[in-house]
C-alpha cells in the first residue's frame, strides 16, 4: 500500500542550505513540483552559484512560470525556501496566507516585527512555519543526544554550551551578506541554531535573554558585520550560554569546528558535530561521561527524523518535528539577543 505523501516547491534559492532543506522532504518520500526564481540577479555571482548547485542536485525539477502560479497550485501542499534571510518572514506569511505550510532556512526572521506578523497570521490560518535548525535536525549525533537525555542518560540538564564557529570566505559570500538589515546580525543568524538547540535540550518552554553582546574584531572593512558574538540564556529548564564566530580558520579540513556540551545532575555529554580535530576521522561524534565511565558513541549514519515527521504533520496537522510555540520561542530569543547586544570592537 502506497503512503500517503506531500508536494512540494522551492521558493527563494539565496543559499547552499536549500538542498538539505529539500533532501529532509525527498527522503520522507515527498515530491518536489517546481521551484522559483529561475535565474538570480545577474551582478550576484554567489546565489547564481547557489542556483548551480540547487539545479545539479536536482536537475529533474523544471522552473515554475512566476512565485503566483506555486502559490496558487491547490495540489501544492508546502512551500520551502532559503530567501535573503530579510525576506524569509514576508515569504512565509505569503505562504500562509495562500493557505499552504513553510519550511524555511534559519533565520527564520530578521526582525520582532516580522515575529510578531508570523505569530498572528499563523495563528489566524492554522498553517505550519517551520524553521529548519540544520546544527540539530541534520545532525545525527543532535538526534541521539536528544534521545539520550529522554532516557535519563544524564539526569535532569542543568545547562548547554553551545560553540558555532564558521568560515566566513568573503569572496563566496553575496552583497547581503555584509548588510545587517538583510540578514539579521550573528546572534539573530547563526545564534538561532544554538537558542534552538538550548531550549531543546535544557526542555524551557519560556526563557529570557541574560546578557548578550556583538564584535567585528577581524573585518572593519564590512563595518555591518558582526563577527563575533556570546549570549547568555535562562530557562524554566536550565541555562545556556552561546559563543558564535567567523573565524575558522583555513587549515581546519571543514567550516566550523561545532560543538555542543550539555551538562546533567549525573554526567555530560560532548557532540562534536563535525570534527574530532585531531582524534576519531571524520564527524558525528559524541562523548558520554556518566557514574560507569567515559562513553564513545558513533553516530554517522544515525537517524534524522526531521523530514519523515515534518510530513507526517503537514498530513495530520500534528506537531511532531517541532512545536510552532518552540520554533517561535527560538527565534524570539535570538532576536532578543541581538537587539539587546552591546557593540564590542569596530561596532561603534
Amino acid at each position: 500500500m502506497t503512503q500517503p505523501t506531500i508536494r512540494f516547491a522551492v521558493i527563494g534559492i539565496n543559499h547552499g542550505h536549500i538542498v538539505g532543506q529539500c533532501l529532509h522532504l525527498l527522503y520522507a518520500g515527498a515530491e518536489m513540483v517546481s521551484y522559483w526564481p529561475p535565474t538570480p540577479d545577474p551582478d550576484d555571482e554567489a546565489t547564481a552559484n547557489v542556483l548551480a548547485d540547487f539545479r545539479r542536485a536536482f536537475p529533474d525539477v523544471q522552473p515554475a512560470r512566476s512565485e503566483a502560479e506555486i502559490l496558487e497550485d491547490p495540489t501544492i501542499h508546502m512551500i520551502v525556501g532559503a530567501a535573503i534571510p530579510a525576506d524569509r518572514a514576508p515569504l512565509g506569511i505569503r505562504v500562509m496566507q495562500h493557505g499552504k505550510d513553510y519550511m524555511t532556512d534559519k533565520p527564520g526572521f530578521t526582525t520582532l516585527d516580522q515575529l510578531a506578523e508570523a505569530r498572528r497570521v499563523q495563528a489566524e490560518t492554522g498553517r505550519i512555519y517551520s524553521v529548519c535548525y540544520s546544527e540539530r535536525f541534520d545532525v545525527s549525533s543532535a538526534v541521539k543526544a536528544g534521545e539520550l537525555i529522554q532516557a535519563g542518560a544524564i539526569g535532569k540538564v542543568v545547562q548547554t554550551v553551545g560553540l558555532g564557529p564558521h568560515r566566513i570566505h568573503p569572496p563566496a559570500r553575496p552583497g547581503w551578506f555584509f548588510k545587517r538589515e538583510r540578514y539579521g546580525g550573528i546572534l539573530c543568524d547563526i545564534g538561532s541554531h544554538q537558542a534552538d538547540q538550548f531550549l531543546f535540550y535544557t526542555g524551557s518552554t519560556s526563557a529570557e535573554v541574560v546578557a548578550s553582546q556583538v564584535a567585528n574584531y577581524k573585518h572593519p572593512q564590512h563595518p555591518e558585520l558582526e563577527d563575533f558574538g556570546e549570549v547568555l540564556f535562562r530557562g524554566d529548564g536550565g541555562n545556556g550560554y552561546v559563543r558564535v564566530d567567523w573565524y575558522t580558520p583555513a587549515g581546519l579540513p571543514t567550516w566550523g569546528d561545532g560543538k555542543l556540551v550539555i551538562l546533567g545532575t549525573d554526567g555530560y555529554m560532548e557532540l562534536r558535530k563535525y570534527i574530532d580535530i585531531a582524534g576519531h576521522p571524520g564527524g558525528e561524534h559524541l562523548f558520554l561521561v556518566d557514574h560507569k565511565g567515559v562513553h564513545y558513541i558513533d553516530c554517522k549514519g544515525g537517524e534524522r527524523p526531521y523530514g519523515p515527521r515534518l510530513v507526517s504533520d503537514v498530513l495530520n496537522r500534528t506537531e511532531t518535528a517541532m512545536s510552532q510555540a518552540h520554533c517561535f520561542l527560538a527565534s524570539e530569543l535570538a532576536l532578543k539577543a541581538e537587539a539587546l547586544a552591546t557593540r564590542l570592537g569596530y561596532l561603534r
